[in-house]
C-alpha cells in the first residue's frame, strides 16, 4: 500500500486501521455528537418524557429522531470496532462480539489497550493518528472514569440526602410530640 491509500480513505468507512487513539477519538467525537444531536431533540420536544399513552405528534417524532440518532451511533460503533481489529490483523466479524452481554465489557478493554501492528498488514498500512483524534483521546480517557465516579457518586450522596432529610423530618415530628 502506498501513501496515496492513507490519505484518500475515509475514517468512516470499514476498511482500513485505526490505531487506540483513533478509535478513542472517533468514538468521543461520536458520542459527543450523538448527544448533542438528542439534546437538541429533547430541548424542542418538551413532551419527550411524559406518559407514553399520551404522546403528542412531536414527542413522536423526537423519538422516531431519537432512535435514529441510535442506530447511526450502533453503525459508527461497528464501523469504528472493525477498523481497530483491521488494526490488529483481526477480521471484522469479531466485532459482533460488542452484542454478547458480558464478553463486549472485556473485547472493549481488549480493543483499548491492545497495541496494534506497527507494520502493513492485510488491511492496509498503519495509521497515525491525526492530532484532533489524540487530543479526543486524551480527553475520553479523562472524562470517561469521571463519568463512571459521578453515576455511582451522585445517586449514592442523593440517597444520603434523601435519608438525612427522612430523619430530620421523623425528628421533628418526634420533638414536637
Amino acid at each position: 500500500m502506498n501513501q496515496k491509500y492513507q490519505t484518500s480513505e475515509s475514517a468512516l468507512s470499514p476498511s482500513g486501521r485505526f490505531g487506540r487513539l483513533s478509535y478513542l477519538g472517533w468514538n468521543m467525537l461520536m458520542s459527543f455528537s450523538i448527544l448533542i444531536i438528542i439534546g437538541i431533540i429533547a430541548a424542542f420536544s418538551p413532551g419527550l418524557l411524559a406518559d407514553p399513552t399520551t404522546m403528542t405528534g412531536s414527542s413522536m417524532l423526537a423519538t422516531v429522531l431519537i432512535g435514529i440518532a441510535y442506530i447511526v451511533l450502533l453503525y459508527f460503533s461497528f464501523v469504528f470496532t472493525i477498523r481497530r481489529l483491521h488494526d490488529r490483523n483481526h477480521i471484522g466479524w469479531l466485532s459482533l462480539l460488542i452484542l454478547v452481554p458480558g464478553i463486549n465489557l472485556l473485547f472493549i478493554l481488549y480493543l483499548i489497550f491492545a497495541k496494534g501492528d506497527d507494520r502493513s498488514n492485510q488491511y492496509g498500512p498503519r495509521r497515525n493518528a491525526k492530532g484532533w483524534e489524540k487530543v479526543l483521546a486524551w480527553f475520553y480517557i479523562l472524562i470517561f472514569p469521571l463519568a463512571i465516579l459521578a453515576a455511582i457518586a451522585l445517586p449514592a450522596y442523593q440517597d444520603y440526602v434523601t435519608r438525612a432529610q427522612q430523619a430530620q423530618m421523623e425528628q421533628s415530628i418526634h420533638h414536637v410530640d
